[in-house]
C-alpha cells in the first residue's frame, strides 16, 4: 500500500481532485486491511497495487502521447488545462475511468496472480463488496475539505451534487466492475473477443468521461 500512496502523491497535476480523493481512499483501505477481518486480505492488497498501476500506466502513456492512453482516461488527461472545470468534475471523471474501465481488468489480473476466479469465488467478492462501506466512510471524512464551495458552485449551475447519490453510484459501478471482470475471465479462451469487449468498454467509459468534463462558467467556479 505504501508504494501506491507514494506514487499517487507525485501526480498532483490538473486532475488533482481525483488524485486527492484516490489518495485518501487508498490510505483508508490500507488501514482497513490491517485492522479489519477479511476472508483474504492478501487478495485485496494485490488488487490495490495492480489497480493503481493501471492508472499510472495510463499517465505514463499519456506523458508522450495522450492518444496512447486508454480511451477511458483520454478525456480527463486532455482536459487538464481546460478552464471552467471544477475539481469535483475531475474527481468524478477519474472515478468513472478507474472503476468502470480499470477495475474489471485489475480484478482479472489479481486472480491470475493469486489463483481462483471471479466467477466462483464468493468470499473474495464479499471482501470486495465490503470496501464499499469504507468508501462511504472516507466520503464523509473528506467532503468538508474537498467539496465545500465546489458543490455549492455546481449547485448554482443547476447541477445539484448529492453526496449520497454520488456514493451510491460508486457502489453500483464497483458491482458492475466485478460482473465485467467475470465476463473478461470467461472470455480468456477467446482472446480476440475478449479484446473487443475490453475495447468497447474502454470507449463507452471514455464517452461518459467527456460528458462529466463539460466546462462550466469559470467565473462561477473561482
Amino acid at each position: 500500500m505504501s508504494t501506491t500512496v507514494g506514487v499517487v502523491g507525485h501526480f498532483e497535476i490538473r486532475q488533482s481532485g481525483f488524485n486527492r480523493l484516490y489518495l485518501r481512499v487508498t490510505v483508508s483501505v490500507g488501514t482497513a486491511v490491517g485492522s479489519t477481518t477479511f476472508n483474504d486480505a492478501a487478495f485485496l492488497t494485490k488488487l490495490d497495487v495492480i489497480f493503481a498501476n493501471l492508472y499510472f500506466s495510463a499517465l505514463a502513456a499519456a506523458s508522450t502521447d495522450i492518444g496512447a492512453a486508454p480511451s477511458a482516461w483520454r478525456p480527463l488527461l486532455q482536459a487538464r488545462n481546460t478552464p471552467g472545470i471544477a475539481r469535483i468534475q475531475f474527481a468524478l471523471a477519474g472515478m468513472n475511468a478507474h472503476i468502470n474501465r480499470d477495475l474489471p481488468d485489475g480484478i482479472v489480473q489479481s486472480f491470475l496472480v493469486t489463483g481462483g476466479d471471479p466467477i466462483t469465488d464468493d468470499l473474495r467478492e464479499k471482501d470486495f463488496d465490503s470496501v464499499n462501506d469504507i468508501l462511504e466512510r472516507v466520503e464523509q471524512e473528506v467532503k468538508t475539505e474537498f467539496t465545500v464551495g465546489v458543490v455549492s458552485a455546481v449547485d448554482r449551475l443547476g447541477g445539484s451534487v448529492d453526496d449520497a447519490v454520488a456514493m451510491w453510484n460508486v457502489r453500483a459501478a464497483r458491482s458492475a466492475a466485478w460482473t465485467n471482470a467475470q465476463m473478461l475471465w470467461a472470455l480468456r479462451g477467446l482472446p480476440r473477443l475478449r479484446n473487443r469487449f475490453l475495447t468497447k468498454l474502454d470507449g463507452l467509459v471514455g464517452m461518459a468521461g467527456r460528458g462529466l468534463l463539460l466546462p462550466r462558467d469559470p467565473a462561477i467556479l473561482r
